[in-house]
């Protein structure tokens, strides 16, 4: 793969902010000699800034039929994610803003402060009935201006309040935050947490994820997780061929030593605009491998980058997809950890208290 001429764009994941072409939005194409001395006429480049722009929906549920993951419902306090990680499989929602699924995706998000008013409005409804709620399954519930806007906490109140299950997937300690929450909920069997675990080399999950928590800090909290008896669920995911897959047996190994319940993995997936941002990420920062890496990544989708069907999108097929299967099954013997079993309990609901007023018991 030739390296690309560009620098790294520091602390971002994306490398380029181009707007997609299947919504036949306008793009824009920077050429010209002028380039090459624009810093000298212009100055160093203006850093990154993330801006955020309030939401008012009118609803906060999303339901869905899929067939291939184990929720109906899902809540997304944020659109976009500070994160960065170059190989979220949410960057293309951002095209539906008119915006780049790369920079635009972490540097201009959006969140919805009336988040937890719309939820109690909605379990309130009569026809409501209640099963698990998924909070993080397309932008991270914890992700930096959670501290800020404590919208995830909000909600989780909410749900503590009704007695409503939840689980949350996320990359960052933050998530300890609410471990107070967490823990009450976890008593009455309305929870369970899952943190994602790339790599265990700092530096790599700094060009992957540069503003995720660092493996350590994520080990760290899935063990307070643990300890404070809640329901614990370390993610391999995604798992990149010849980038991260060399990480596998150690994170399982040390899921174990920590108590955690259980582990699974994902590969890689890269819909839609994902495949060329990461492609150019290979480019800029693992040139000297980005073709084997993709060559693999097509090997276990039946030749393109992406599979997007239906009851094969998360089962890759080949050799290399029965390697890391092989792999993974033997880690988790040895370790003596097996999948999520997260039996959480929707007998437990009862509408929440109208007007905002939380009960005191």
């Amino acid at each position: 793969m030739e390296k690309s001429p560009e620098s790294p764009v520091a602390g971002r994941g994306a490398q380029s902010g181009a707007v997609p072409t299947r919504f036949g939005l306008a793009t824009r194409e920077v050429d010209g000699d002028w380039r090459d001395h624009m810093e000298a006429l212009d100055g160093p480049p203006v850093k990154l800034r993330t801006h955020v722009t309030e939401e008012k929906p009118r609803t906060i549920l999303s339901f869905n039929q899929s067939p291939d993951i184990f929720f109906d419902r899902s809540i997304n306090a944020y659109r976009g994610c500070e994160h960065g990680c170059v190989y979220c499989f949410a960057r293309p929602t951002h095209a539906y803003h008119d915006l780049s699924p790369g920079l635009d995706f972490e540097t201009r998000l959006f969140a919805k402060p009336k988040a937890a008013e719309l939820l109690r409005a909605t379990l309130s409804k009569p026809k409501y009935r209640p099963r698990p709620i998924a909070m993080g399954t397309n932008t991270d519930p914890y992700q930096p201006i959670e501290r800020r806007y404590r919208i995830t906490r909000q909600m989780l109140e909410v749900c503590l309040d009704a007695r409503h299950p939840v689980t949350i997937t996320t990359k960052s300690d933050r998530v300890c935050d609410d471990l107070d929450l967490l823990t009450e909920m976890a008593e009455r069997r309305l929870v369970a947490v899952a943190i994602s675990v790339t790599s265990l080399d700092p530096k790599l999950s700094g060009k992957l994820e540069p503003r995720a928590a660092s493996p350590a800090k994520r080990l760290s909290a899935l063990q307070k997780l643990a300890e404070a008896g809640v329901p614990t669920h370390c993610s391999v995911a995604p798992v990149i061929p010849a980038i991260t897959d060399e990480f596998m047996e150690e994170i399982v190994q040390r899921a174990a030593a920590i108590k955690v319940g259980s582990v699974g993995w994902i590969p890689l997936r890269l819909p839609h605009e994902v495949a060329p941002l990461f492609r150019e990420w290979l480019s800029v920062h693992y040139p000297e491998r980005g073709d084997k890496v993709m060559s693999i990544v097509q090997s276990i989708r039946n030749g393109k980058d992406n599979d997007p069907n239906f009851f094969s999108r998360l089962k890759p097929t080949g050799v290399w997809a029965d390697l890391f299967r092989a792999r993974f099954r033997v880690a988790c013997k040895r370790a003596g950890l097996g999948k999520a079993k997260f039996e959480l309990d929707c007998t437990q609901f009862r509408p929440p208290a109208v007007g905002g007023q939380l009960r005191l018991i």
